[in-house]
């Protein structure tokens, strides 16, 4: 297919960074356009930020002229958008109106009914709100957005066993990557040495998000899931990969040997099994005693799966478990970037 033009807003962000470099190469997208504060616009690319990533700057994103993140500035079929939530707002209905599909990683628009919430392994059938809200709104273009980046592992793990044996109960506690706070982020002297067993408004999004996105599409709304969550979220001395310790309450009951069977098992939808993106696995289970780790484990298919392990039975509920996700690739960009070309296979573009 020729390559659709594409817009990252939010550039010179650590998880702008991780768009400009998923999307170097990409065989559906061509990135046209990087947004950013006024502090930034018109400043070449590789003078405006400062490049916080392992890899590389792609060539692509050297040379280019910084923009300010506006619908005159920025013209591109599909807008990814890093930006902070109270500019998000603001700015990402104005590209929806203006016709470009906005995946955004922002929580502005999470919770609204004609918003789809999305991982495409989980409820790919839930893209089909944006028609929806196309007609409720008005809009040419759309907004669809990726879920808090503690909620993504834990959903896609969550989602395997509901199918099978029905999730009732959930108790999860979180430990988050440093990368998850943006850069500069959390100060070094709070850090190190040290556990920070608060992250503002993380409890009530993991509490909240996995349920509608393992919710029923009814009468084109969003039916939550009869699930009861109660979450623990803490900061930890760790760059990249966020680690959930789960205990969960089933419907029918099931050994640990069982649940690592339906776990390894599960797979996409078919509409989003064969995307660029899509995690290959889906879900991938270690039965060593000591994994996963995120330094070891984190860019498990291409940072895109979600690792489980030490599944075994829990004497106050039925199991529990341990998950590992990448926070900027799976749980951030490359999931934005996995919604986009579900949308695009799904003809609704």
């Amino acid at each position: 297919m020729n390559q659709i033009p594409v817009a990252v807003l939010g550039a010179t962000g650590s998880v702008g960074q991780r768009f400009i470099s998923l999307l170097d190469n990409h065989p559906w997208f061509k990135v046209v356009a990087l947004a950013a504060s006024d502090r930034s616009v018109g400043q070449k690319y590789s003078d405006a930020a400062r490049w916080v990533l392992n890899e590389p700057m792609p060539d692509y994103a050297r040379d280019m002229i910084v923009v300010p993140a506006t619908t005159d500035a920025v013209q591109a079929k599909i807008v990814f958008s890093a930006l902070h939530n109270d500019i998000a707002k603001d700015v990402e209905p104005q590209f929806a109106r203006a016709g470009s599909a906005v995946c955004s990683n922002a929580s502005s628009y999470r919770k609204a009914e004609d918003v789809p919430l999305l991982l495409p392994e989980v409820n790919a059938e839930h893209i089909h709100l944006v028609k929806i809200q196309r007609e409720q709104r008005g809009w040419s273009g759309c907004i669809l957005t990726n879920p808090n980046c503690t909620s993504t592992g834990l959903t896609v793990a969550l989602k395997a066993l509901d199918d099978a044996f029905g999730v009732k109960k959930v108790f999860a506690v979180s430990l988050q990557a440093l990368s998850g706070a943006g850069y500069p982020g959390v100060s070094s002297l709070d850090i190190i040495d040290n556990v920070i067993p608060n992250i503002g408004g993380e409890e009530e999004k993991v509490e909240w998000e996995p349920r509608k996105m393992l919710g029923k599409l009814v009468d084109s709304k969003v039916q939550l899931a009869d699930i009861i969550f109660s979450a623990h979220t803490n900061r930890v001395a760790v760059i990249d990969g966020h680690t959930v310790c789960v205990s969960v309450e089933l419907a029918q009951p099931a050994d640990p040997e069982a649940a690592e069977a339906i776990l390894r098992a599960y797979t996409a939808p078919e509409s989003a099994r064969e995307l660029p993106s899509s995690p290959r696995p889906a879900i991938s289970v270690r039965s060593e005693a000591d994994r996963p780790q995120p330094r070891l484990d984190r860019f498990t298919g291409k940072g895109m799966t979600t690792v489980v392990g030490r599944v075994r039975r829990d004497p106050i509920l039925d199991l529990k478990f341990v998950v590992l996700s990448h926070n900027t690739i799976r749980g951030a960009a490359g999931g934005s970037i996995y919604n986009a070309e579900l949308l695009v296979n799904e003809g609704l573009l």
